[in-house]
């Protein structure tokens, strides 16, 4: 029962974090009538600390140590500790508010020993872009002032996206807990705050149409809205009655339906239908268990949504009633003025400060987010002096907040592509950022669009159904003083059914972008992948949220046969997103009945012996953070494994993704052939030069190594160098250099 007692000690670096940063979070959510914004606590702490510890190891003031990060944590409960002094009376409502925050302590306790059990039955930090991830952190964890640098091309800091790797890492390093099981961990704790935050934020706004609605069916909804985003996946599942389809070769599923067959079905299906393309949701992020920046910003995202909603109910729009000049001017200055003293403008600085998080987290959500607040901007302001103002204001926080990691960071993004540019343009082949390339034409079939996103399309058709019915229905009964329904109350409530609106709107908006354009990236035939996933899943989020807020409108419709058939046609096309997980974990964690083990390294202990022993020896014995030489491998291989598990960066490795990373295949590719010559070589001297330009310090010499470079010279690193460790096996060695 050690992985229990494990990943309590996590949880309670979790709750400490949570307590510190409750008071702040609680000013922050005040008008979160049902619990404040409680669950929002651990993310706004993971996120201020982190940004904290981050900028001031940036400017060399602070290293990326457990003692930095506690003295850092000390001061955020003393600002804390400030503000709940000031605002320590507390009424009875909040009192009457404690039940509510136990049970959501009692789901995110739930959530992370549920998934962390389920990571537990296949732990391996090996597969996919496991050690793209998991390297990141390791150069973090080594690190001591920032950039980190690029465990894949030494000596160059990362030029990706990794401020959700280092939150990570300080989670890792606060628990002091094993870094190849606080990866593990760390999916768990992303998965719990993502299910808290989204109960939370589901059941706040349905609480705000209806105040007096029971709180048993308050939690109903938010589990079921909860559930939806971070277990749903899309209408795919309806393959579960077919005769199933070869990978990669979708058929219509009215060709092929037969009765339930769960044999022919595989999950992965459901991110990959549309060829060429990727469009995958958070269900199928926590089952492969990749740490990409998508994945650490869910929670961010969720956080930046309840900002909004709280701008969104909280401002009015201003109008401007000047008739002369002098007094518009007057006006112009005034309003600026009031601006600066309104706490929506403080909200718009922290949402430029968010957006800055997401660009850092996963690039393409930076812009999402910038977008989707001018959006709310302008429903509530419309074309005014405020509007602008909070656009300037929103700008200039998000350039600032992430200069500390733009100043080092060189975008590979080389333009915007115009899907199926007609021949005139391809001509051109560029006008400003919109490039036009012959060739890159993909259509999604409407029929495979429809199985992405119909639940999404069927809850926004009903949303605008109940909105223009409700609208009608107030009309006729605007002279009633005594009409006290719920739904009615509800309907009054104008912001918050926009807020439904764009949220759906801008999502639609999202989903719809790569038929027109795609950001261009290395990738020829999957040449708009990239832009449909990140936009894609964020659109699943925030039309989730919304979904599950329409579910809970449509009690409110009169009891008709109307109502009957669209609570029907919701409820059956729910169910298909609904049952996904049941088929996707069994399908990768199996039966769930293995031995509990949550360290992600045992397989490399498994497989490779030698290796395993390497990064062992490595881990205790090197607290710095050299160079090593191990064999160069391309993407997705098991190459670049002592690297990826030490946090040691190596001369190349995997070349497709620092061919994206940086724009260009030779910046691998050049290095490649000197890699061949270090291990292949028989000249010391030309070896020994290669050595000093990388500055290399030890040499792996092991499986993949004489597997890769069937000339391989082991003798000459006697001459250079020493050997240090010999593993128990036999098979590997790690050579020291002279350097």
């Amino acid at each position: 029962m050690d992985w229990i007692l494990i990943t309590f000690q996590w949880y309670l670096t979790l709750l400490i974090i949570g307590i510190v940063f409750t008071p702040l979070t609680r000013k922050v959510f005040k008008s979160f009538k049902y619990d404040f914004g409680y669950p929002i606590a651990k993310t706004l702490g993971i996120i201020l600390l982190s940004y904290s510890v981050f900028v001031l190891g940036i400017v060399k003031v602070l290293p990326f140590s457990r003692p930095s990060l506690i003295f850092v944590l000390c001061l955020f409960a003393i600002i804390n500790w400030l503000i709940y002094k000031k605002n320590k009376k507390i009424g009875p409502d909040e009192i009457n508010l404690v039940p509510s925050i136990i049970i959501e302590e009692l789901l995110f306790i739930f959530c992370l020993f549920f998934w962390t059990f389920i990571r537990s039955q296949e732990p391996s930090i090996h597969g996919l872009e496991k050690f793209m991830d998991f390297g990141f952190m390791n150069s973090i964890l080594r690190t001591e002032f920032f950039p980190p640098k690029d465990i894949w091309y030494s000596p160059e800091p990362i030029n990706y996206y990794y401020f959700g790797h280092l939150s990570g890492a300080l989670l890792i390093k606060l628990s002091n807990i094993k870094a190849s099981i606080g990866y593990n961990l760390i999916l768990a704790t992303i998965f719990a705050q993502s299910v808290t935050q989204v109960f939370s934020l589901v059941i706040n706004i349905i609480k705000r149409y209806d105040q007096k609605l029971s709180q048993f069916k308050a939690i109903i909804y938010g589990l079921i809205g909860a559930y939806l985003i971070n277990l749903g996946g899309n209408l795919h599942t309806i393959f579960l009655f077919t005769k199933g389809y070869p990978n990669e070769t979708p058929i219509p599923f009215w060709k092929i339906l037969s009765g339930f067959n769960p044999t022919a079905y595989w999950y992965p299906n459901a991110t990959r239908l549309i060829p060429f393309t990727i469009h995958e949701f958070p269900s199928y992020s926590y089952v492969v268990a990749d740490l990409h920046g998508h994945v650490f910003d869910i929670p961010f995202v969720l956080l930046t949504l309840a900002i909004l909603l709280i701008i969104f109910t909280s401002s009015q729009k201003l109008k401007v009633k000047s008739q002369n000049l002098k007094s518009k001017v007057k006006s112009f200055f005034q309003q600026i003025l009031t601006n600066f003293n309104q706490f929506q403008l403080i909200s718009t600085v922290f949402l430029g400060f968010m957006a800055a998080v997401h660009y850092m987290t996963n690039a393409f959500d930076g812009p999402i987010y910038i977008l989707l607040t001018i959006m709310v901007f302008f429903f509530l302001f419309g074309i005014s002096i405020k509007f602008f103002v909070n656009i300037v204001t929103l700008l200039i926080s998000f350039v600032l907040f992430s200069l500390p990691f733009s100043w080092f960071f060189k975008p590979f993004v080389s333009g915007i592509g115009v899907n199926c540019s007609p021949k005139f343009l391809t001509d051109l082949k560029k006008i400003g950022p919109f490039l036009f390339e012959a060739g890159n034409c993909q259509i999604s079939p409407f029929w495979m669009l429809f199985i992405l996103w119909g639940f999404f399309w069927i809850s926004f058709a009903i949303f605008l159904f109940i909105r223009s019915r409700t609208s009608r229905d107030l009309s006729l009964q605007k002279n009633n003083k005594t009409m006290k329904s719920v739904f009615a109350k509800a309907s009054t409530d104008k912001q918050l059914n926009n807020f439904l609106l764009i949220l759906f709107s801008f999502s639609l908006f999202l989903t719809i972008i790569p038929e027109f354009f795609y950001i261009k990236d290395i990738y020829p035939q999957h040449f708009r992948a990239n832009t449909m996933f990140k936009l894609g899943y964020q659109a699943f989020t925030m039309m989730g949220i919304a979904s599950i807020v329409t579910f809970y409108l449509l009690k409110n419709i009169k009891k008709s046969i109307i109502y009957y058939l669209i609570s029907i046609v919701f409820i059956v096309f729910l169910f298909f997103p609904s049952i996904y997980p049941y088929f996707s974990v069994p399908s990768y964690y199996g039966k769930l009945d293995r031995k509990v083990q949550l360290d992600g390294q045992v397989w490399l202990k498994d497989n490779n012996l030698e290796d395993n022993e390497i990064v062992d020896y490595l881990n205790k014995n090197e607290k710095q953070q050299p160079v090593i030489l191990e064999a160069q491998g391309d993407s997705y291989t098991d190459y670049e494994r002592i690297s990826a598990f030490t946090g040691l960066p190596t001369v190349a490795g995997w070349w497709v993704h620092e061919w994206l990373w940086r724009g260009s295949s030779d910046v691998v590719g050049k290095r490649i052939p000197e890699v061949v010559s270090l291990y292949e070589s028989n000249d010391i001297d030309e070896t020994k030069s290669l050595i000093d330009k990388y500055q290399i310090k030890y040499v792996v010499i092991s499986r993949l190594e004489r597997q890769k470079y069937p000339n391989l010279n082991e003798e000459k690193w006697l001459k250079i160098g020493k050997l240090i460790f010999k593993s128990s096996n036999g098979f590997g060695a790690l050579y020291q250099t002279n350097l």
